[in-house]
Order: structure tokens, then sequence, then C-alpha cells
């Protein structure tokens, strides 16, 4: 039976909200079809890069995740070993002085962003759905899609199926798109926690120390989500029922952070979980019938915390074609095309950020030293500013491997 909606969204998150708030909102008959009753803190997708927010302003939601409580840092200090205490204030990045017309890098819970573009998307005439199980799908045209929701069976057939369910997409399993992949070489783990009055909350931090790369993004009032990466080696010291106490203990020993007192007294008010730190992509995120888009395509590596920018840039992407009156899957090939030079020019930023950040050790701290140097001193070229600029704001030679052979020099 047919439902009598043109697209069918499969995932009510980030990508899957601020696609179907931008399709009902342009007269298109669309349902959103959500595993979870209610959205979950899976500690992820808590920060948006400037080139996001800019997205965001195009797509015209940039009010609804404000009006749900997204706050923007302004500034990245880089408290590190290299520059500890207020040293790091010198090299401090204000956002405003790198694109004027961005108030800043969007920082909210993940949750909240997405129960806001959902209902986004339902007061623009969207349905969705949520607690629906047991989705099948089945490329053609048009494709079809079963699911269980509220103990009934359904079975729709729209004119589309967009998948956006996540890093563990099942629609990319069910319909065999491959999912290329980096070897792990990190984990990258955080908890959100309150009682940090003192953190001024227009500042981010990202820094090494020891054997912890940290991240420290503002959430607003007394909030700050807590970021470490950190070898595999030393996976046991955040495993078990301790893991919250030890994350808490490793922000408490920083001696190159203000504030490290300040976090000592925090309270845990969400889960602590890590994740292996490496890219995914895909080749070609389409077939007859469905698209992916958001993590389900193929995501960067979290260390330079992308994931809600190449989401956002999916959406506009994929919205103006079908806004545009799509007709068949060749429609999305300029889609394909520029995702996949974005996330090879963001995978190239990623590795270089992981060799500089997560590598630990005394060799380890002189090249970051080193490179530090020729960042901020000797202005070198590097792929580094794709990360809060965008990757096609970059010249081609940026990502070059003469490029990255000189910043790495010994």
């Amino acid at each position: 039976m047919s439902a009598g909606y043109d697209i069918v969204i499969v995932g009510g998150g980030i990508a899957g909200g601020a696609l179907a708030a931008t399709l009902a909102r342009g007269g298109v008959s669309v349902a959103v079809l959500e595993r979870d009753h209610e959205p979950v803190d899976r500690v992820r997708g808590e920060f948006m890069a400037l080139w996001g927010v800019s997205e965001l302003e195009k797509l015209g939601l940039r009010a609804v995740l404000e009006a749900g409580g997204g706050i923007y840092s302004q500034r990245n200090v880089p408290y590190d070993e290299n520059t500890p205490g207020e040293q790091a204030l010198a090299y401090a990045l204000v956002y405003k002085q790198l694109v004027p017309d961005v108030p800043g890098a969007l920082c909210m819970s993940h949750p909240a962003m997405c129960s806001a573009l959902c209902d986004a998307a339902e007061g623009a005439g969207a349905t969705v759905l949520r607690g629906v199980e047991d989705i099948q799908v089945s490329a053609g045209r048009p494709p079809s899609i079963g699911f269980r929701h509220e103990r009934r069976a359904l079975s729709w057939r729209p004119r589309l199926i967009v998948g956006a369910d996540g890093r563990n997409s099942r629609l990319r399993q069910q319909l065999g798109i491959t999912l290329l992949a980096d070897p792990p070489h990190n984990l990258l783990g955080g908890m959100l926690v309150e009682g940090v009055p003192e953190w001024p909350q227009d500042t981010q931090v990202i820094g090494t120390e020891g054997r912890t790369h940290f991240l420290i993004f503002p959430q607003g009032g007394d909030r700050v989500r807590l970021y470490v990466c950190y070898d595999f080696a030393d996976k046991a010291l955040y495993a078990g029922a301790g893991r919250q106490r030890k994350l808490v203990e490793t922000f408490a020993g920083l001696t190159c952070l203000p504030h490290a007192a300040a976090i000592a007294q925090c309270r845990p008010i969400g889960p602590f979980n890590a994740f292996s730190n490496e890219d995914h992509w895909t080749q070609d995120p389409t077939v007859a019938g469905v698209v992916l888009i958001g993590d389900a395509a193929g995501h960067n590596d979290p260390i330079v915390g992308q994931g809600l920018s190449i989401a956002l840039r999916d959406v506009r992407l994929v919205s103006e074609i079908l806004l545009d009156g799509w007709r068949d899957r060749d429609a999305f090939r300029p889609y394909v095309e520029e995702r996949g030079e974005r996330m090879r020019r963001l995978r190239i930023a990623a590795r270089l950020a992981t060799t500089l950040r997560a590598e630990f050790g005394e060799v380890a701290r002189q090249r970051r030293a080193k490179v530090q140097k020729r960042l901020r001193v000797d202005k070198m070229p590097s792929p580094l500013a794709a990360v809060m600029l965008g990757p096609d704001r970059l010249p081609a030679d940026h990502f070059a491997p003469a490029t990255l052979d000189a910043l790495l020099a010994p």
C-alpha cells in the first residue's frame, strides 16, 4: 500500500530532521521513520563548525536551533603542553575574524538538536513516526519500504527513500552499499557534566598533554562536554564502572588547563561512551530509488568534529535536487561527486590532526611544536583550516602530499 508520501526518510536525527523540515517547507509530502521514542544521548554531534553554521543559515534552520538552546563558541584557545596557561591566549582563534557573518561555532545537546529539527519538520507538515521497528528496504523505481509501527505492519512505495539512519545504517547494509574505512587508530570518548560555572561559555579548547588529547565544548549555563582521545593501549583506564570518575580525574590533572580544578568538582549528567577514531566513506551513496545522507553515507574521523557540518551540506545539496524536480538516480550525480571530494579533503585534514594531536610521547610533542610554529609564525599552507572554513574554501594544493610533507618535515 502507499501512504501517499513522495519521500520517506529513515532516521530522525540531525540529517533526517533537517531534510524533512526543508522539504516540508518546500511543499513536499514527507514522512520520517525513527527508531527511538525519544532522542538519546549518544555522545556525539554537539559541535558545528563555522561552515556548518553557514549551511544551517542557507537552510533557514539557524533560528530553530537557537530557539532550542543552541549557543555559540566564539573562540578556540589551544591550551597544550607546548602552550600552557596564559601562553595559549596569544594563539586563540577568534571565529569572527575568520567568518564575520557567522556568530560562531554552534554548541548544543545532540538530543535537543534532534528534537528541535523534528519539531520544525512536523510544524511544516511532515509526518514523524517514532518507535518504528523492523525496517526493510528494497531499491527500485519506485523503491519499497516495510516496517512495524504501533504493532501494525506497514508497506509503502514512495517515490524516494532517504537513508539518514547513522553510522551503523541498516539501510546501507540491506542495499549492499560498500562502506570503506581507514584502520582504527585511537579511541574518543566523551561525557556531559554540570557544575562548572567558572568555564567561559564562549570558549572551547582543543589540546594535548601527556597521553591525552582533550576537547572541551560549552553547553550553556554551567555545563560543558568533555572529550578525551586516547591510545588503545590505555583502553582499560576508561573502562568499567569507574570510567566517569577517571575521565574527570584526567581533566583535573591537566597542568596546562586553567579551570582544571573547577572541572574536578563537576557532576556527570550523561553517559560516558567511547568509539574508535577513523574515517568511513562510500564511493556512491545512491541506488535506484534511494539516497543516503549524513553518517549513513560515510563519516569523517570525529577528531575534527565535522559530522554536523557534513550532514547539513548533504541536506542542502539533496534538498535542492529534490525541490528542483528530480527524476532519477542520475539527478544525484552532482551530490555524489561533491561529497566524494569533500570527504577526501576532510579525510586528509583529519589524518593530519590525528598525527599532531593524538600521537603521544616526547617525539610527538616536539613534532607538534614544530608544526605549530610553521602554522602560526611561518603561515605555511595546511588542510587544517578546512575544519572551520569548509573543505571547498581552500585551494587544492593545501591537501597535496607535498604540503603535508613540508609541514611534518623533521
